[in-house]
C-alpha cells in the first residue's frame, strides 16, 4: 500500500463507497480532479473527491448517496451537488468550463485499478485542461497543477493540452512556466508564423517619408 494512501484513508474509503453504489446501478461516471492525477502517480490527494456523470444522472447519484448515510447539500453553482461522507466532501460535476458532461468524454476515461477497484478515471489530458480553463484573477494558483505535471509529464499529450487552453492567458502562461522548468518543449514555430525571426530594417527616410514624419530627426523610433 502506498504511505498516502494510508494516511488518506477516509477519502479513499469514500471513493470505493460512492463507485460500488454507481457500478451496481449502472450510471457511467468517471472519477476526476486530483485523484485522476493520484490514480497514476501524481502527488497526494485532497479531502474532497469528484465524480464526473451525466446531467441526467446527476440527482440519481446524489440519491444513492445520501441513501448509504451521506449528507445532501446543494450549492448555489449549477453544475454540481454535493454530499457529504463524515469530513470528506464528494462533488458530484455534471457540468464543467467546456460543457455538460457526456457519453464521449466518459468513454474517454481510462480503467484503472485504484485502492483495489477497477473504476474509470479522467484522462489526463481532459484534467489539466478542465483546471487551467478555471483560472483566473480571483482564483490563481498553480501549485497543485505544476506539481502534477512534473510527476506526471510522461504520461501526458501536451501538445492536445495546449491547443485547448491557449485561448485563455493563464492556460498560456502555465505552459510558459512549464518549458522554462524543462517539463515540455516550446512548440516548433510553423513557416511564416510569430514565432519565426523578424528582420527590422531601418527607416528609410525619404522625400516621401519626410512628407509625413517631418525631418529625419522627427521620424518615431
Amino acid at each position: 500500500m502506498r504511505d498516502d494512501e494510508e494516511r488518506f484513508g477516509p477519502i479513499l474509503a469514500t471513493l470505493r463507497k460512492a463507485v460500488a453504489l454507481l457500478r451496481e446501478a449502472q450510471i457511467p461516471f468517471l472519477v476526476g480532479g486530483s485523484l485522476a492525477a493520484w490514480a497514476r502517480g501524481g502527488p497526494e490527494v485532497t479531502n474532497d473527491l469528484d465524480l464526473m456523470v451525466r446531467p441526467t444522472d446527476a440527482e440519481r447519484v446524489l440519491e444513492l448517496l445520501v441513501d448509504a448515510g451521506m449528507t445532501p447539500e446543494r450549492p448555489p453553482e449549477e453544475w454540481l451537488l454535493k454530499a457529504w461522507d463524515g469530513d470528506v466532501l464528494v462533488d458530484v460535476i455534471f457540468q464543467t468550463v467546456e460543457g455538460e458532461v457526456t457519453d464521449e468524454q466518459i468513454a474517454r476515461g481510462e480503467e484503472l485499478a485504484v485502492t483495489s477497484m477497477t473504476m474509470n478515471v479522467l484522462g489526463l489530458e481532459d484534467m489539466f485542461a478542465l483546471r487551467l480553463q478555471t483560472l483566473n484573477e480571483h482564483y490563481l494558483d498553480y501549485a497543485g497543477l505544476l506539481k502534477m505535471a512534473r510527476a506526471l509529464r510522461e504520461q501526458v499529450d501536451w501538445d492536445a493540452v495546449r491547443a485547448r487552453v491557449r485561448h485563455t492567458p493563464y492556460g498560456r502562461a502555465f505552459f510558459t512556466m512549464l518549458e522554462g522548468l524543462d517539463v515540455v518543449e516550446p512548440p516548433r514555430s510553423e513557416e511564416g508564423s510569430a514565432g519565426d525571426e523578424v528582420v527590422v530594417r531601418p527607416l528609410d527616410v525619404g522625400p516621401q517619408t519626410q512628407a509625413v514624419f517631418g525631418p529625419a530627426g522627427d521620424a518615431p523610433p
